[in-house]
């Protein structure tokens, strides 16, 4: 069995096919909220924190946290954000950006094993990103995407993926620390994205034996109803062995299929965790009238 184990200073989760379906927050992150990406760029980190600690208490795994605003100091930012939200909550952390000096910013502070996100079959990226994960001992994210772009092709991707944990190996990165995206292509404009996504991750399951994440809205976008998509589609990735998703936790539909997927797959003991979230409390007055009925019986 394949775990990927990440860790903050505080906290280690394993992820893996018999695991707790791991929920990645993507919410730090300034790309499309404007009011986000001002007030980091102004050195301004409550929205940060907020959103962090509402992450962890809907039940994110982990945090992604991502400073990609245009002409700002990115790598400050971002080591900045890390200490921060590290001081602030427990669990592990996604450094996440598409600059390398960023990314080794991140990792230079961080307390931990964090989740690099990402590195690409590009040539020129796998030269620069895979270092930095075998240096700073982390784990990465593999996004099934090279020179020629993205493929609508399954098969095409998978040999990317598998480029790059080849590759990854070479730099003595063993294939556990390295979690592979598919990207998950829109359903709605490529009506058979979705058949396609979960042959995919069960193929990268069982040959590949590698872990898995994705950005999980992708397979919704431009549909109605799309927190309903988004969580079909995420219990069946679960079925067909995805394991982690990039995802907003705040979202009660897609939190409830991940939940639902977890005591199907056998991954929540006796449904503990469902019925924790889920079961209605006891109407005032009657716990007291059912513990006495209960010593009754016994008598």
């Amino acid at each position: 069995m394949t775990i990927t184990r990440v860790s903050s200073d505080k906290q280690e989760i394993e992820i893996g096919f018999e695991k707790p379906f791991c929920i990645i927050g993507e919410r730090i992150n300034p790309t499309g909220r404007k009011l986000l990406a001002a007030e980091m760029a102004e050195g301004d980190y409550s929205r940060v924190v907020s959103d962090a600690i509402a992450q962890v208490e809907a039940g994110a795994t982990m945090l992604d946290v991502n400073a990609g605003i245009p002409m700002a100091d990115e790598p400050a930012i971002l080591a900045e954000c890390i200490q921060l939200i590290q001081n602030t909550v427990d669990v592990p952390l996604a450094i996440d950006s598409s600059i390398v000096e960023a990314l080794e910013s991140g990792l230079s502070v961080y307390k931990g094993k964090p989740l690099v996100n990402s590195v690409t079959g590009e040539e020129e990226r796998l030269e620069v990103v895979l270092p930095l994960v075998k240096k700073y001992g982390a784990s990465v994210v593999a996004i099934s995407n090279d020179e020629t772009g993205i493929s609508e092709d399954p098969n095409v991707r998978y040999e990317v993926a598998k480029k790059i944990v080849e590759r990854a190996e070479d730099y003595g990165i063993p294939r556990e620390d390295v979690v592979v995206d598919p990207l998950i292509m829109p359903v709605g404009a490529i009506n058979l994205a979705g058949r396609s996504a979960l042959d995919l991750i069960r193929r990268l399951r069982e040959e590949l034996k590698v872990n898995t994440t994705c950005g999980a809205s992708n397979i919704s976008f431009g549909l109605p109803n799309r927190h309903g998509m988004n969580a079909a589609f995420l219990a069946m990735a679960v079925g067909a062995g995805m394991t982690s998703a990039i995802m907003n936790p705040l979202h009660t539909e897609e939190m409830s299929g991940i939940m639902g997927a977890d005591v199907m797959m056998g991954t929540d003991p006796e449904c503990r965790r469902w019925i924790s979230k889920y079961r209605e409390p006891v109407p005032e007055g009657q716990a007291g009238a059912r513990r006495e009925t209960r010593r009754r019986r016994k008598a």
